[in-house]
């Protein structure tokens, strides 16, 4: 399966980014090819332009801001989501490249009459999410998980229709030790070891 890896710190040396290190080792050494894409290290712009926003329902002249992120969506079999999140949601700049990347005409149609959008990333077969929170898990299931509901509903909406999905969170990230850090990247490396 070829994955397409969109991973989003700040930080190389952040335990997101030992995530993204035990994801990207397990998934070749299982025989999948990763193609990353490493928003904050590639200086992506997660503001839409004025410009790109008043042809953003224009086929063809959409895609020309994003098209080489969009070309790397269109050419994977899985998208795998790498990232912290902040105030309950992706960060903005993952935020962003959502907005920006998954455009009409090339992701989704646009609604017509009474018939609502319909997804046009068949090609995406595995849609997961690896991710750390702040918040206990309580607490985040009572704000209503709006991250996970964005990525595991709303994208997964425009994939093919048995697509899989998978969410894997730390939570609490700011107060659990050492030892847990070390289960949830060993939790990474065998979920993934069976994809």
């Amino acid at each position: 399966m070829k994955i397409l890896l969109v991973y989003c710190h700040p930080n190389p040396e952040s335990f997101t980014a030992a995530v993204k290190a035990a994801a990207v080792e397990t998934l070749q050494r299982n025989g999948h090819e990763v193609d990353i894409i490493d928003l904050y290290a590639e200086g992506f712009d997660p503001v839409m332009s004025r410009e790109e926003r008043s042809g953003y329902h224009t086929r063809g002249e959409n895609r020309v801001p994003v098209a080489s992120h969009l070309d790397r969506v269109k050419a994977a079999d899985g998208l795998l989501f790498v990232y912290p999140t902040w105030w309950y949601a992706q960060p903005a700049m993952l935020k962003g490249w959502l907005e920006r990347v998954l455009i009409p005409h090339e992701t989704f149609t646009m609604p017509e009459g009474n018939q609502p959008i319909r997804g046009l990333m068949t090609n995406i077969r595995f849609l997961g999410v690896l991710t750390s929170l702040g918040s206990p898990k309580w607490w985040w299931w009572i704000m209503g998980m709006p991250g996970r509901r964005i990525l595991l509903t709303g994208i997964r909406a425009l994939c093919a229709p048995r697509c899989r999905t998978l969410w894997l969170a730390l939570h609490r990230i700011d107060v659990v030790g050492e030892e847990a850090r070390k289960r949830h990247l060993e939790r990474v490396r065998e979920v993934l070891g069976k994809l």
